[in-house]
């Protein structure tokens, strides 16, 4: 796999086995709808797999980055692609290794709130709605977040009132909606 763009655009990275990866044509979508330049804003990604979108944020100049995987396998993967790259974890980037719901609860009650959450919880087991609404329930969020989810076509996903639909878009297998927080 390769970075798309940004400042290590064209490096390739490893790719854990048996996993479902962003490929490149929805890691493309996902940033054509998120934009380009992440410059000074915060991204987290609570199940970071290979890491790759977050790397992509990364590269195109995030100020902050978190890293979520529970999976030893793939948190090992995250590690040795950053290495690859030459991106020190620890301060700005960083990765938890831990299970995605525990973390977010925990990230709700010291971290300033995410300017960008990228949510792709593995296939079949209907995580997304748990947690779009741990983030709504949590001060994970500010009232310009964004909040990309990645689940397949089949999934249904409800969207709560705490949310306003950007816009939706199936890629193959995978649907992507991009949403923004409401605060009343």
């Amino acid at each position: 796999m390769k970075i798309l763009g940004g400042k290590y655009k064209g490096r390739n990275f490893y790719m854990p086995a048996g996993i479902r990866p962003t490929q490149n044509v929805l890691r493309a979508a996902i940033f054509d709808l998120l934009g380009h330049d992440f410059s000074g804003l915060s991204f987290l990604e609570p199940f970071a797999g290979s890491g790759a979108v977050s790397l992509e944020a990364i590269s195109r100049g995030a100020q902050e980055v978190v890293m979520v995987e529970h999976n030893d396998l793939n948190a090992k993967t995250i590690r040795e692609n950053c290495e690859l790259l030459g991106i020190e974890l620890g301060g700005n980037f960083s990765l938890i290794h831990a299970e995605a719901f525990t973390t977010l609860k925990r990230l709700s009650e010291g971290h300033e709130p995410f300017d960008i959450v990228f949510v792709d919880p593995p296939y079949g087991q209907k995580l997304a709605k748990k947690a779009l609404k741990l983030l709504t329930s949590r001060d994970i969020l500010h009232a310009q977040s964004l909040v990309m989810v990645q689940v397949e076509v089949s999934e249904k996903l409800d969207i709560a009132d705490d949310f306003t639909i950007l816009t939706q878009r199936r890629y193959g297998s995978s649907h992507l909606t991009l949403l923004q927080r409401v605060i009343i």
